[in-house]
């Protein structure tokens, strides 16, 4: 339904009325297939507030995903709840203003600066990117350029150029014949938001905003405490500055009026707002964080800037005397010289301090990210303290979600492959096994981090080993990688011999659960579905595995064969192996019978295998429904034949230490890192993003404790549980797992 359409002289305000009441905005997060294309992510979708309520607000069944309209494709999607985030009017008219879906995307996770321009208003002091260059300029108009019927009109920003930028605009306030706003002759321009640069707001938007810090003598003490090892004569503390040094308008900001960007030559680099930049906050310990906003502040002489740090270190939202500069949670922000900022050495190469090259080229090894010899995984607390945090873990890069997940998942908290990094390799020159151990293993474990073109690097070279091009640009299946790398590529043993009735020993590397679906199993865990799938293909285990790979029947979203599956943190593969010593279901004793009829007789057992005595294999098979089953002998070792009533049968169980998970082809993980049933960490290496296409995926690692309420709940009340109540990322763990990572301590040391 379309609503009345504003006229382009209609001002902010008038827009900001919401006079299409009859729809609801959205910003789409990830990509969705749509026939032989894709809608990417940043488009925006809408869909009507009426149709929206009924989806979401339904008794029984609430809707998972949203049927909405692209607005500029003229598509209809059916898309996951998940993957929209809403956007009032006002939001995503501006963002439809940027061209490019990608760099909406961007502008939209940033939030601060979205934030500043739905609360811009006319005559506001603003600096302008323009021409490579910063200059300063006044806001004269907010709102459309368009008149017409279109749906959702773009929202721009019409500035006229000041100072130095005087003369360098292409309007004098009038578009297509349209006067807009009134300008020197070509000192206008009409930008889309993520042009500007809002350095002060006026007075009005700060109502309603926290008050800040005031002078006190206890506030003074707790910001020297803070701040004790960063320079404190770089510092802008707000107790020090008098009331006269508050500016009464934004037109009173001091901007610089060469129209250069605020810079300072820092080792031959530069610093601009949303430059990522690391403080020395203590003596050994630095913060790190993001240029919200350069400038000039009354009676300080030196650039300065006012940054949003990663963690609580800092003192202020973005206010300083009363005056707000930028946006940012309590205690985050800081105000600081220019000269005291570094570049996030994170993000730079140490050869020649320029920004690293993700770029599928000439990958040299760089010795400065290598970690050399063995070490060990990270336990317990330690795993906590060198992962735990952003810009943690393994960084994502080009669709290599599947690859860091796999990788996290099997080396950040367990040793059982760890062969692999040391055995000698398949290919003689075994560059691809150091690279694998030096790059990423290694550094993983003692710095808690692993940058991208690390990975890129494994990436390349297994392109080069694999002759599969794709390895370097497009997404895989995890299974797809480790078969690659363990197989064609290490030359590792294969982790599981299965054999089936009447054939030869299987060898492989992962298992894939195939099941016919039991309308009973609602809410199966782990141990059931591998049970089913055992017997469903008449397999056995030749031997105990030192570790066990198992892929869940789930192929993405759409494909789910239970809604959720319960973890099973231990896995008793006893009856699983093939000429092993087994319980007798009836009475404990040793088993020497075995009947596949008996597998669905719950009567029986719990147990989905059903094996028996000699004596309880008779006295079963007498009752009328059992009559026809035909019970097979096992082979038992003879050690245990000599004493079958007495000998204690022992049970074969591995560990839980890792789940991947996926969800709109988005890999992520969650690992066991101690022995605590809270002892959980969740990774997912493109948890956040800074910059747009030119940025930087940040990767996240956080501890997920809510996991072990669910895993200890009652089988009924995972099964009546909505996922999208579920605290934290508990969902993601039932709901999305898409392979399940067993080990045996014990076998490891064999293997």
């Amino acid at each position: 339904m379309q609503g009345i359409r504003p006229h382009p002289g209609d001002s902010m305000a008038q827009l900001g009325r919401e006079v299409d009441d009859f729809l609801m905005y959205f910003i789409l997060m990830e990509k969705i297939p749509v026939g032989t294309r894709v809608v990417e992510p940043g488009r925006l979708c809408c869909m009507s507030e009426e149709a929206y309520i009924q989806s979401v607000s339904a008794d029984q069944n609430p809707a998972h995903s949203l049927y909405v309209s692209v607005i500029e494709e003229n598509v209809q999607v059916d898309a996951d709840v998940e993957v929209l985030q809403a956007l009032t009017r006002k939001q995503a008219a501006m963002l439809l203003a940027i061209p490019s879906p990608t760099e909406r995307l961007s502008c939209f996770l940033e939030r601060t600066l979205l934030q500043q321009a739905v609360q811009a208003e006319v005559g506001q002091q603003v600096l302008v990117e323009h021409e490579q260059r910063l200059f300063p300029a006044l806001l004269h108009y907010v709102g459309s350029t368009l008149n017409s019927n279109t749906l959702l009109p773009p929202v721009c920003f019409g500035v006229e150029l000041e100072g130095e930028g005087e003369g360098r605009g292409n309007i004098d306030g009038s578009y297509k014949g349209v006067i807009f706003f009134k300008c020197k002759k070509d000192s206008g321009l009409l930008l889309p938001f993520n042009k500007i640069i809002f350095c002060g707001m006026p007075p009005a938007v700060e109502v309603g905003t926290p008050s800040p810090q005031r002078s006190s003598s206890k506030s003074e003490d707790r910001l020297s405490g803070e701040l004790l090892s960063i320079r404190l004569d770089t510092v802008v503390k707000e107790e020090t500055a008098s009331a006269k040094d508050n500016p009464s308008s934004a037109s009173e900001l001091k901007i610089p009026s060469n129209g250069e960007k605020v810079k300072e030559n820092i080792r031959d680099r530069y610093l601009d707002v949303n430059s990522l930049v690391q403080i020395q906050y203590k003596e050994e310990e630095l913060a790190f964080g993001i240029i919200r906003w350069l400038g000039y502040l009354p009676q300080k002489e030196d650039a300065m800037a006012g940054v949003e740090l990663e963690e609580d270190k800092g003192c202020t939202d973005g206010m300083w005397c009363g005056h707000r500069y930028f946006f940012c949670p309590a205690k985050r922000g800081i105000f600081l010289k220019l000269k005291a900022c570094q570049p996030d050495t994170r993000f730079l190469s140490n050869r020649d301090g320029q920004p690293k090259s993700l770029e599928v080229t000439e990958h040299g090894t760089d010795d400065s990210q290598r970690v050399l010899g063995k070490v060990p995984p990270l336990q317990e607390q330690a795993a906590v303290e060198v992962l735990e945090g952003d810009m943690r873990g393994i960084q994502g890069h080009c669709n290599s979600c599947y690859m860091d997940a796999a990788l996290f998942s099997l080396f950040s908290c367990s040793s059982i492959l760890d062969s692999l990094l040391f055995k000698p390799s398949y290919f003689p020159n075994g560059q691809i096994q150091q690279t694998l151990r030096e790059e990423i293993v290694n550094p993983l474990r003692k710095k808690g981090f692993v940058s991208a073109d690390s990975v890129m690097n494994l990436r390349h070279q297994l392109m080069q080993e694999s002759q599969c091009p794709s390895f370097t640009t497009s997404e895989k299946d995890p299974e797809e990688f480790l078969n690659v790398i363990m197989h064609r590529i290490l030359g590792a043993d294969p982790l599981l011999k299965l054999q089936s009735q009447g054939r030869g020993v299987q060898e492989c590397y992962c298992y894939q659960i195939f099941i016919e679906k039991k309308q009973e199993m609602t809410v199966p865990n782990v141990q059931q579905l591998l049970e089913q799938s055992f017997h469903h293909s008449n397999l056995k285990l030749t031997e105990v595995p030192s570790c066990f790979i198992i892929q869940m029947p789930r192929f993405g979203k759409e494909y789910k064969m239970f809604s959720k599956i319960v973890p099973s943190l231990q896995l008793d593969i006893t009856d699983l192996l093939l000429n092993s010593p087994r319980e007798c279901v009836v009475c404990g004793h040793l088993a020497t019978q075995e009947c596949a009829e008996c597998f669905k007789d719950v009567i029986l057992s719990d147990h989905g295998l059903k094996q028996y005595c000699s004596v309880c294999c008779i006295q079963v098979h007498t009752h009328h429904k059992r009559k026809d089953h035909k019970p097979v002998p096992l082979k038992v070792p003879k050690g245990f034949l000599k004493d079958p009533g007495l000998s204690k049968i022992p049970r074969e169980t591995l560990e839980l230490f890792a789940v991947l998970c996926i969800e709109t082809s988005h890999y992520v993980s969650f690992v066991k890192y101690g022995a605590g049933t809270d002892s959980w960490i969740f990774f997912d290496s493109m948890a956040d993003r800074f910059g747009s296409e030119n940025g930087y995926n940040i990767p996240r690692v956080s501890r997920c404790p809510e996991v072990a309420t669910y895993l200890s709940s009652p089988l009924e009340e995972l099964v009546s549980q909505n996922p999208r109540e579920m605290k934290g990322v508990a969902k993601r763990l039932f709901c999305d797992a898409y392979m399940y990572m067993y080990q045996s301590k014990r076998m490891a040391l064999y293997k």
